[in-house]
């Protein structure tokens, strides 16, 4: 994937589309050449759940509920159950790091194909507390949420073997 925050024109659907992959590529940017061990760690006390493979794992599974669950009306399949919601974080620790970026990335083509037809007022199939969302909104909300993470990883990366940039 080319990673660049400059679309290739200037409307928005394609700016909205550019930064989503911008920030899905910096997720894995940040990842490069992770060991094992360090992609699994938990360095912060108070967070026994942030690591670098729980968040690739979460951003995963993310999409998939804003993109198949939400605005399809796809079945809910994610891990996570009433129990332990947040289990697409746990269930990362048994997985590799290549793995889970393979399959991150073979998700985001899939989901870049799902919804290249759609208009961005597509309303969401499913209803959520606030009523629907269109694909304008998904869309800002995983900019951000990747986003977000990113400087998550950011930080575990560098406490992990001092990696910066990227």
């Amino acid at each position: 994937m080319n990673r660049t925050d400059y679309p290739t024109s200037w409307d928005e659907r394609t700016m909205l589309l550019t930064f989503l992959d911008y920030t899905r590529a910096t997720a894995r940017a940040k990842c490069e050449g992770i060991c094992e061990d360090d992609a699994r760690s938990a360095p912060l006390p108070g967070s026994p759940l942030t690591t670098m493979s729980g968040l690739i794992s979460h951003l995963r599974w993310v999409e998939y509920y804003w993109i198949e669950v939400m605005l399809l009306g796809g079945e809910d399949e994610g891990p996570w159950t009433e129990e332990d919601p947040d289990r697409e974080m746990r269930v990362a620790l048994d997985v590799s790091i290549a793995t889970l970026l393979e399959e991150y990335d073979a998700q985001a083509e899939k989901y870049r194909q799902l919804i290249a037809e759609l208009d961005l007022d597509t309303p969401s199939k499913r209803e959520g507390k606030s009523g629907t969302f269109t694909l304008r909104w998904i869309l800002h909300h995983l900019i951000e949420e990747t986003a977000r993470h990113n400087g998550h990883l950011d930080i575990l990366r560098e406490l992990a073997d001092g990696t910066t940039g990227s």
